[in-house]
């Protein structure tokens, strides 16, 4: 009779291991909104999520797989990855737009799978809007009916004003809109996604789950970037941080421990969200793993770099 009772307590133990695990990002907080400033859940509770990005599809294709995918969800506590679709550098979506879309389609799918959010970045530095539009709508109509998918309509406006960035976030969400009437999508500014000051200044109008990039290299942008970044959420700007590292804006050189994570601390203060750069192999600073590392995750401490352990340890420690 003992035995059969510990049985049973071992069996209900099981079954409430499995129930729990069960519970993913997307089931805990299901169709994202942004209500103020604020990226909320579905009940209209404050939500940040926090997780990485892969590297360039075009140099860093072997780890756009479903089994990546899972791993980063399971071991590094990822709620969110970012599919940085290349749309310049050789290979590119323009160039290739098959392979591309092979990559992409696998990230999605897997995310959507595995239930967890995933951003799907437009990933260059000049603006393309009839190839965005065109991509944004095919994607919102594949996909759009899922919870789990965030657009980046502009990875990193470099000399475009705000205004011709206005202009283009609007055309390319209007195509979205057609497919997708409540995904978030995010909108990049000037100068690297930056100027936020500029967005406080004249914000889209007549949109709604509107979310404004942030990118910031903590050993070269301080307090300087996070007073600006601060003032126009204050004002009511809802901020989104899709890229960010602890070394220089280059990728490369020394990690600043201590700049890093004062914006970790003003990114949790205010319940943004925030996504690191990047899982990819290349030898410089901001990419987390050597080469020998596999494709499909299993990855042990001796092939993630310093900075690799560093995010997972974070992602760890801050995400439930």
């Amino acid at each position: 009779m003992f035995l059969m009772s510990r049985i049973k307590i071992v069996i209900i133990m099981l079954m409430m291991t499995v129930a729990a695990s069960a519970v993913t990002p997307v089931k805990r907080w299901g169709q994202l909104q942004v209500i103020g400033n604020q990226l909320c859940d579905s009940k209209g509770e404050p939500v940040a999520l926090r997780g990485v990005s892969l590297g360039w599809h075009n140099l860093w294709p072997r780890f756009y797989n479903a089994k990546c995918v899972k791993w980063l969800r399971d071991d590094w506590n990822c709620t969110v990855l970012r599919a940085a679709m290349g749309v310049c550098i050789e290979d590119n979506y323009k160039e290739n737009p098959e392979f591309a879309l092979s990559c992409m389609n696998k990230v999605i799918k897997a995310a959507i799978r595995n239930g967890i959010y995933v951003i799907i970045d437009w990933h260059t530095y000049y603006p393309e809007k009839e190839e965005a539009v065109k991509f944004f709508g095919m994607m919102a109509k594949e996909y759009g009916k899922y919870p789990n998918v965030i657009y980046e309509i502009y990875n990193e406006p470099m000399e475009d004003t705000w205004e011709s960035v206005s202009d283009y976030a609007y055309a390319v969400i209007a195509e979205i809109r057609k497919y997708d009437k409540d995904n978030i999508v995010l909108v990049g500014n000037p100068h690297w996604d930056q100027d936020l000051h500029l967005v406080a200044e004249r914000p889209l109008e007549g949109q709604t789950n509107i979310m404004y990039s942030l990118h910031f290299y903590a050993a070269t942008h301080g307090q300087e970037l996070r007073d600006r970044a601060e003032a126009a959420w204050k004002k009511g700007i809802p901020i989104f941080v899709n890229e960010c590292a602890g070394m220089e804006c280059t990728g490369d050189g020394p990690l600043d421990m201590e700049e890093w994570q004062r914006w970790t601390d003003w990114m949790e203060e205010h319940r943004i969200s925030w996504v690191n750069w990047s899982v990819s192999d290349k030898n410089e600073t901001c990419s987390m793993l050597i080469p020998r590392a596999r494709k499909d995750g299993h990855w042990t401490d001796d092939v993630i770099k310093p900075y690799g352990r560093i995010v997972r340890s974070n992602l760890r420690k801050y995400n439930p």
